[in-house]
């Protein structure tokens, strides 16, 4: 009996020693408090949790808005005169996207400085617009494109004795490139050959007419 009250009472002096070492173990680690825990979702829509699209997605689909500054330069048919300078205006369209390809139509209306003095006459082309269709490829936010349609425009002639304006139609061809800076707003640049066609004009007594290149840059907002 006095034998198992020794080994009873060994068990209980060797247990009370480790959780001592155990204790004062446990001092020594640094105290973290328990942090918030996230509530299970499904988490409500909000600017908390949205995150913006990548360029790589953009969207060329919908109605745009926009502007564009640009230069032109060209000559006269029937006339030495080659009317340039700047020229700038707005523009507006419609695309419409199948996977990578965009199909579209645009509209703008541009007001020109370009003007030359030959001789005795001076030409000068107040101002231009198109109506053309759009076709391109875009490949993450850069769309590439072909574009055609319609150019009208007026040109101006004069002399020492007299002027006279025309306004007449013809065509307008031109390549371009648009890069999506943002979910709403693109930049882009454009070459167009704009053909007014010839009408006569009566300070030189023959036809005359308009051809163009135009290079410019804009900008649009997408709807």
């Amino acid at each position: 009996m006095k034998r198992l009250l020794r080994v009873l009472a060994l068990l209980a002096a060797s247990g009370l020693t480790q959780v001592g070492i155990t204790q004062v173990k446990a001092a020594d680690l640094p105290y973290v408090p328990p942090g918030p825990y996230p509530a299970p979702g499904p988490y409500p829509a909000g600017p908390a949790y949205t995150v913006a699209a990548p360029l790589d997605c953009y969207s060329w689909a919908g109605p745009y808005l926009g502007g564009t500054l640009g230069y032109s330069w060209g000559s006269i048919t029937g006339n030495p005169a080659q009317p340039s300078g700047l020229s700038g205006g707005v523009q507006a369209g419609y695309n419409f996207q199948n996977g990578p390809w965009v199909f579209g139509i645009e509209g703008d209306l541009q007001v020109t400085g370009a003007d030359d003095m030959f001789a005795p006459w001076k030409f000068s082309n107040p101002w231009f617009g198109t109506v053309r269709g759009r076709a391109g490829y875009t490949f993450r936010n850069v769309l590439l494109y072909a574009t055609a349609g319609l150019a009208f425009g007026e040109l101006s002639g004069e002399s020492f004795a007299a002027s006279e304006s025309h306004t007449s139609a013809g065509i307008a061809i031109g390549l371009g490139a648009e890069f999506g800076i943002s979910p709403g707003w693109s930049a882009k640049f454009e070459y167009l050959y704009v053909d007014l066609s010839s009408t006569p004009f009566t300070v030189t007594g023959v036809p005359n007419g308009f051809r163009a290149d135009v290079f410019r840059a804009g900008v649009n907002y997408h709807f």
